[in-house]
């Protein structure tokens, strides 16, 4: 961490957090000004009937209705699925946005917010990269906007990051924007108990991802760093309980937690994110689910970039856990690698990419599409790191 460099800090979503906090969505989408809301939502939760949970909410509260509930997102915020969103917002004259979901869903609610405040009628024409807008540049949008999580990963209720699959150029582009994330987000473990293993699982890689990138971050700060010190350890200390014991209240509540915690610190030192880099790419090209990418390639990831984690790694690995820290900063590494596996493993997470059958004539388009994905612009992974990744991860017999 750069010890007097400047940064800035700003925490814009009220978070309300407990069991069956999500009651409380029709008076505060009232209470933001909203009286046509949209409810977002996907097929996966419809079918689990979360999305029709909030649907009756709203079947007696005064003042206020539905205006439609939209639930044809799919993995990955797809651009069609943000137009298609943002076009059923405006038949249905809503003038305020509610999204239930996974990254996916509050992702492409953000994006349709986005659209709506900048007259945006295909986000993929005005998102062929990355989009970074500021303060004072980027201004309140003034559509009340409530996100609530159901998954503890992608910290999406609350971050000013959506990431949006370009389907016309095969990229996922970065759109940051202070005001994109909601006014206030929903932590309700009572809306996570029936996430399957798997999901959950890899959900809560993906938010220690986040911690990693954080920290890791040339660009890491103070608060960036209090933030995931501290959700790596409420992740290594609840996910192993949240996969086994699903119906565990407290486990999944501090999943949730850890989860906004590690995406704030991200969105804080938001930098250098080669894990994410090497993730979206391959999400992108062959349909990955990010927080599985994540996970697989995390530990490959620090291994192959060793320079990059050396300094920062026993403070790390203090804060993960660890105990007999290793001397040197090289061995350091190397445990906190190996204990990242070992909690890989312990919530039935695979190793590699096998299950995908990716071909080892694929290496050189998926270096190119690794050094040319938008999140990869600050820092340029060399190309042998790349290929001696994929050489651990994609589990087939690579000749390079």
């Amino acid at each position: 961490m750069k010890k007097t460099s400047y940064y800035e800090f700003t925490h814009r979503s009220n978070i309300r957090s407990g069991a069956g906090t999500h009651i409380l969505v029709p008076d505060l989408i009232h209470a933001l000004g909203g009286r046509r809301p949209v409810l977002y939502s996907d097929k996966g939760l419809t079918k689990a009937g979360l999305t029709k949970k909030i649907e009756r909410l709203f079947e007696m509260a005064p003042g206020i209705q539905l205006a439609g509930v939209f639930d044809d997102v799919t993995q990955d915020a797809k651009s069609s699925n943000i137009n298609n969103g943002l076009k059923y917002f405006k038949e249905c004259n809503g003038d305020s946005l509610i999204a239930i979901g996974g990254g996916s869903v509050l992702d492409t609610a953000k994006a349709i917010k986005w659209c709506i405040h900048k007259n945006v009628n295909r986000i993929e024409e005005a998102l062929a990269g990355n989009v970074l807008e500021v303060w004072p540049d980027a201004t309140h949008m003034g559509i009340p906007h409530i996100s609530i999580a159901t998954t503890a990963g992608t910290g999406a209720e609350i971050s000013g990051i959506s990431v949006v699959l370009n389907e016309m150029l095969g990229v996922k582009c970065n759109l940051l924007n202070p005001f994109i994330n909601s006014d206030i987000a929903i932590l309700d473990p009572e809306l996570t108990v029936g996430l399957p293993p798997k999901i959950t699982a890899f959900t809560g890689m993906d938010a220690l991802t986040h911690a990693v990138e954080g920290y890791f971050s040339n660009k890491s700060n103070a608060m960036a760093d209090a933030f995931a010190l501290h959700s790596a350890k409420m992740i290594r200390d609840n996910l192993h309980t949240a996969v086994s014991d699903g119906e565990n209240r407290e486990a999944r509540a501090n999943m949730l937690q850890a989860s906004a915690m590690a995406i704030t610190s991200f969105a804080l030192a938001f930098s250098t994110l080669p894990i994410h880099n090497m993730a979206h790419a391959l999400g992108a090209k062959y349909g990955i689910p990010h927080g599985l990418a994540n996970a697989v390639l995390m530990p490959s990831v620090m291994k192959h970039l060793a320079p990059m984690y050396l300094p920062k790694v026993k403070e790390f690995a203090l804060a993960f856990g660890m105990t007999d820290i290793p001397e040197t900063e090289e061995q350091c590494l190397e445990k906190c690698i190996s204990e990242i596996i070992s909690l890989r493993r312990s919530v039935n997470l695979p190793d590699d990419f096998s299950e995908y059958e990716i071909d080892e004539v694929d290496i050189e388009e998926i270096v190119s599409a690794v050094q040319n994905d938008p999140s990869g612009q600050a820092f340029r992974i060399p190309e042998e790191a790349i290929i001696a990744v994929c050489k651990e991860v994609l589990g087939t017999k690579v000749r390079v």
